[in-house]
């Protein structure tokens, strides 16, 4: 595949590239280039994870970018994730791989690594301890707020391990390209600075779009505002039935003819057209009959024109992410491992 058209997909998924001019580089080095994305194994699977990660996985796939998916057991661990139990997290990676499947990722053809794995090895914590040696209190703390590590006198020791292991991980996984979301941009930033002092390539960072939750952007921190498992009232959960899609949706932030920090837009642009041709919007003659769009851009205009009344936008967008979770929803209901899978971590999580 040529240059132009590899890029064209890699931009496609990219809120911010660091650098570009890097990025081309590697393209037109014919080199074959190894790119990963990090995840935490807690909690229900919502949309930005298995519905918009899978669609930036599969572009840089089909972009023949060789991909890991990097199952961060020992993070959450850190983080305290299922009150630090480790056979529980490990589940819960196991039920995150299920959710790739169910999503249509083509998983064997996926390197697949858990951090318990990369960590076993002197030379993984002999990087650690070398790239904290480099980083100052201020600096690392600089790294660190962020995902939801606001407070410092709240973290622990083990917390604050967390921007040097994330950069240990760039270099151990030798990765070229970082393609996470823009809230591990600070983390990726340090491994570009401290990639020359440690003989490493430095990797180019392609951050994609942090999703918005259901409450709209309420903060001035887009990060704090976007959809979150932690927050499952900003969220719509693969698992949610039909009716509580509708309900969720119907409850969301949409303020007529705007659509700056509009969530429901943001799911059209981000998911519907990625996974559609056009959005149909079903409403009665009296209010203007059926109406489709064939690009987000149609959509956008006939809002901000009010155009499109906000009620009948959350109705459309209500079909289309029902019709879009619907098939990982019914594989956790059919088959018997994946549900039993499921079980567990909804289990898990109310004694968490």
């Amino acid at each position: 595949m040529e240059t132009e058209k590899r890029l064209a997909l890699i931009e496609s998924i990219a809120e911010e590239i660091v650098t570009r001019e890097e990025l081309v580089q590697m393209l037109d080095s014919g080199k074959q280039l190894k790119a990963y994305d990090g995840f935490e194994p807690s909690g229900l699977a919502h949309l930005p994870f298995a519905v918009y990660r899978t669609i930036t996985i599969q572009k840089l796939m089909d972009a023949g970018i060789d991909f890991t998916l990097y199952l961060a057991d020992y993070f959450a661990f850190v983080n305290n994730k299922f009150d630090g139990n480790m056979e529980t997290i490990h589940a819960c990676g196991e039920y995150f791989v299920e959710v790739w499947k169910a999503a249509g990722i083509p998983v064997k053809k996926l390197n697949v690594v858990w951090a318990s794995e990369l960590m076993d090895s002197l030379k993984y914590w002999d990087t650690v301890l070398n790239i904290a040696r480099n980083l100052s209190n201020k600096r690392n703390l600089r790294a660190m707020l962020v995902a939801g590590r606001e407070e410092a006198e709240e973290l622990t020791v083990a917390q604050q391990f967390y921007p040097s292991m994330q950069v240990a991980d760039i270099f151990m996984l030798d990765v070229d390209i970082c393609q996470l979301g823009l809230d591990q941009r600070r983390a990726n930033i340090l491994a570009r600075e401290l990639a020359p002092k440690f003989g490493r390539k430095k990797p180019v960072a392609v951050h994609h779009h942090m999703l918005l939750g259901l409450q709209g952007l309420k903060e001035e921190d887009a990060i704090k505002a976007k959809m979150s498992k932690s927050k499952p009232e900003s969220s719509i959960f693969v698992h949610d039935s039909k009716e509580e899609i509708e309900k969720k949706v119907m409850d969301a932030y949409c303020l007529a003819g705007v659509a700056e920090n509009n969530p429901l837009l943001e799911y059209s642009k981000y998911l519907v057209f990625e996974k559609f041709k056009e959005m149909k919007v079903e409403r009665p003659a009296k209010f203007g009959g059926p109406v489709s769009f064939a690009s987000y851009q149609e959509l956008e205009n006939a809002f901000k024109a009010k155009e499109l009344h906000p009620l009948d936008l959350k109705k459309s967008v209500a079909f289309y992410i029902d019709e879009i979770v619907s098939p990982i929803r019914s594989h956790f209901e059919k088959d018997a491992k994946a549900a039993e899978m499921l079980k567990r971590i909804k289990e898990a999580g109310k004694t968490s």
